[in-house]
């Protein structure tokens, strides 16, 4: 069997350009930057609490390195103002270079957000477990609550000690502008040593039928998953996000592989934005690459498994996910896939990514 390559134009219209409007130094290793979103691409940007951005970030080594990064701001707060935090790492490149170098006025290329760790109602009771820099999801999470929920929010915050806390004055301001539906627990590992499950399972039953989202290191999510199910709350009430580098580059363009007749191809059926589409898929090639590839605007940012801004609703046929680092098994129940891991195993296969 031969292959050859052929390489096509992919869609960029995720891709946008948008200028620093201000950098918070949150504290000695972390800061908070904003981004400008011009009045024309406002509907790109429109977003959950709870979503991230990919940002391209120069390199001079390879160009430039692709980072996914949190939303700290709010839709229903923050008027369409992109806000992210970043926390400087040990042996990282990316959050250091962010840490080090970016200044008001400097232009970024961002992907437009997505992720699934976002709430199907905000008029729920919510409680959050944030370690470190994972307040920065769940604060967009709080403050959408908050303005336009109606259920009480408890936010158990870990932190390594009171000179690492991120977002100190938003969250007291929070507090004070909410005082009958907002509790902040506080948690310092300098004071208290590492968060137990003790600690965790009281809050959980406390705060019982609350709805849980859990972010920070997979120890410490780890640890809220276990005392979740000590507690007797069903694991699709428990809502964890994951941080991942990427290996890859989601900012490349597609490539699609032409394969000889006798490899095959399956034919996909493809409902996207309101269209159905219809075309030849090879059977070693992921179907956002050959969407992209043909021109199709499909939702993407990671395209390694790990985000699922990709994902899809399987209507007929049968797919393969390479990978799958974020879809849990009652997604994959419910016939969701990841389209930039998906091969085709039928000869025929229907999906949807509007009907979610």
């Amino acid at each position: 069997m031969t292959v050859e390559q052929e390489t096509r134009p992919g869609t960029t219209a995720r891709s946008r350009t948008l200028t620093v409007s201000e950098v918070v130094q949150e504290t000695k290793d972390s800061v908070s930057i904003a981004f400008e979103v011009p009045d024309e691409i406002v509907d790109d940007f429109k977003h959950l609490p709870g979503q991230f951005i990919t940002l391209k970030i120069p390199s001079d080594q390879t160009g430039h390195v692709a980072r996914c990064y949190s939303l700290s701001s709010s839709p229903h707060v923050d008027d369409f103002r992109l806000e992210i935090g970043v926390k400087r790492t040990d042996g990282g490149y990316a959050s250091n270079w962010l840490c080090d170098n970016v200044s008001v006025g400097m232009e970024l290329t961002v992907l437009t957000p997505s992720g699934k760790f976002t709430a199907k109602s905000l008029d729920v009771d919510m409680l959050f477990f944030a370690g470190g820099s994972g307040i920065t999801p769940v604060l967009s999470l709080v403050k959408s609550a908050l303005v336009s929920g109606g259920g009480n929010v408890v936010l158990f915050y870990a932190n390594r000690d009171a000179d690492s806390i991120m977002y100190e004055r938003q969250l007291q301001q929070i507090r004070s502008e909410f005082p009958e539906r907002f509790t902040l627990v506080g948690w310092l590992e300098s004071e208290n040593g590492i968060p137990t499950s003790e600690a965790v399972e009281k809050i959980i039953r406390d705060h019982k039928g609350a709805e849980i989202f859990t972010c920070g290191p997979a120890p410490f999510m780890d640890l809220v998953e276990r005392s979740a199910t000590a507690c007797g709350v069903d694991h699709s009430d428990v809502h964890r996000e994951v941080f991942q580098s990427l290996a890859g580059d989601p900012f490349d363009t597609a490539t699609l592989r032409r394969l000889s007749d006798d490899e095959g191809v399956a034919t996909a059926t493809v409902y996207l934005n309101g269209e159905c589409i219809t075309t030849e898929w090879p059977r070693n090639t992921p179907l956002l690459d050959v969407l992209l590839s043909r021109g199709h605007n499909a939702p993407y940012s990671c395209r390694e498994g790990a985000c699922s801004a990709c994902v899809c609703k399987l209507i007929e046929g049968d797919v393969d996910m390479v990978q799958n680092n974020i879809l849990v098994d009652d997604d994959i129940e419910d016939g969701e896939r990841l389209a930039c891991q998906a091969l085709p195993l039928t000869d025929a296969v229907t999906v949807s990514f509007d009907d979610l």
